[in-house]
């Protein structure tokens, strides 16, 4: 599984966990992920990705609100509603991620941890959610979503 697929997985798992058992929780952040045994560069975009959408939660969720006419955060399965506030955090605060890849793995989630509706569910949502993304072109730089190599000792300083 490539690395930044394995690290929103492990976003969304501990997003749920502080749904349901309250932002109390996030000291554990770095426990949780060291005990996934997702590597360095795994744990380290996860990381990014929960702290990202914690600072911004109320943001995210009120974008959502507005979006999802007729469901109220409240009523949405909690899976569902922390791959929306993921994904939305993606979108709208992170350029270098391009819109298809947010948008591919975040149906992708719904459909592995939720229900057979998830994925068109959170597909609907988002694909209003990128049409307020702030930078409405791809950076031309923006890197490829692939798996990022672990961080090795140059091969300079090798003997």
């Amino acid at each position: 599984m490539r690395r930044r697929t394995r690290a929103r997985e492990l976003a969304l798992q501990f997003l749920y966990s502080v749904d349901v058992r309250g932002a109390g929780i996030l000291d554990e952040l770095d426990t949780f992920l060291r005990d996934s045994g997702a590597s360095r560069v795994a744990r380290r975009f996860a990381t990014e990705l929960v702290n990202g959408v914690v600072a911004h939660r109320d943001e995210l969720d009120a974008g959502i609100a507005r979006i999802a006419l007729h469901w109220s955060l409240d009523r949405m399965p909690p899976v569902d509603r922390n791959i929306l506030r993921l994904a939305s955090y993606e979108l709208l605060h992170c350029p270098e991620i391009p819109v298809g890849v947010a948008l591919n793995e975040a149906i992708e989630l719904g459909k592995r941890y939720s229900t057979a509706q998830s994925g068109a569910f959170v597909n609907g949502i988002l694909d209003q959610v990128k049409a307020l993304r702030p930078f409405a072109i791809e950076p031309a730089h923006a890197p490829a979503e692939h798996d990022e190599e672990e961080e090795r000792p140059s091969e300079a300083a090798a003997p």
